[in-house]
């Protein structure tokens, strides 16, 4: 599980807001799986518009420019990307996101890592928080407009009643190059370590290594 601010500026939530804001929305229902449907309660934006098409390129864009966000994740495939909103009474009960997904390119995709982006500054809204379900508990995000959100996508997980306000969020999955997840954190932690590192030769290995690993432990 990782937790990036700042993926999108003041500016980029500006424009996407407005964006948003001239939308269609939909029942979030739609989109759900089966089990899903029964606890899901919200709405989403049209992805067949072309706008919100334009909005959901503009926002990976700017998941592509986080070094960390890629480093974490190695996307190789993305899920098309979904604006949810949430109203007071709307929220998103217990569930487990798919296996497979459908792709930004219209095939099926495995589901590694799912992701939150917020876009709500957390003093426009009460609840809605993303509530996680690990080994080690429960984990609550409530975090600041344009912090993003990911883990695996294999957890249990919810989206708490919205009491006051309104919640926006863009909502995605990864198929990532390197499937298994203790082997990505292997390569992230290499990775910080690289970051900490002036130009020189212990860099250049560590470069060697994480390509090695990449090559060892990728699939398609």
């Amino acid at each position: 599980m990782l937790t990036i601010a700042d993926v999108l500026t003041a500016e980029d939530l500006a424009r996407v807001r407005e964006g948003l804001g001239a939308a269609s929305f939909l029942d979030g229902r739609r989109t759900a799986g089966a089990a899903a449907k029964k606890v899901k309660s919200n709405q989403q934006a049209d992805g067949s518009d072309p706008k919100v098409k334009a909005l959901a390129a503009f926002v990976r864009q700017a998941l592509e420019r986080s070094p960390a966000f890629v480093a974490f994740a190695r996307p190789q495939r993305w899920s098309r990307m979904l604006f949810s909103k949430y109203a007071p009474g709307d929220q998103y009960g217990f569930h487990t996101d798919d296996a497979s997904m459908e792709g930004a390119e219209g095939y099926r995709m495995r589901s590694d890592l799912s992701f939150t982006l917020f876009l709500s500054d957390p003093d426009t809204y009460e609840g809605g928080a993303l509530l996680i379900d690990g080994l080690d508990g429960e984990r609550e995000f409530r975090p600041a407009a344009g912090t993003v959100v990911l883990y695996s996508t294999g957890q249990l997980h919810r989206v708490t009643p919205i009491t006051r306000g309104e919640r926006l969020a863009a909502v995605g999955w990864i198929h990532s190059m390197v499937s298994r997840s203790d082997e990505r954190e292997v390569v992230f932690d290499l990775q910080r370590v690289r970051w900490s590192l002036p130009e020189g030769q212990p860099r250049l290995l560590l470069d060697k290594a994480i390509g090695n690993l990449l090559r060892m432990w990728g699939k398609p």
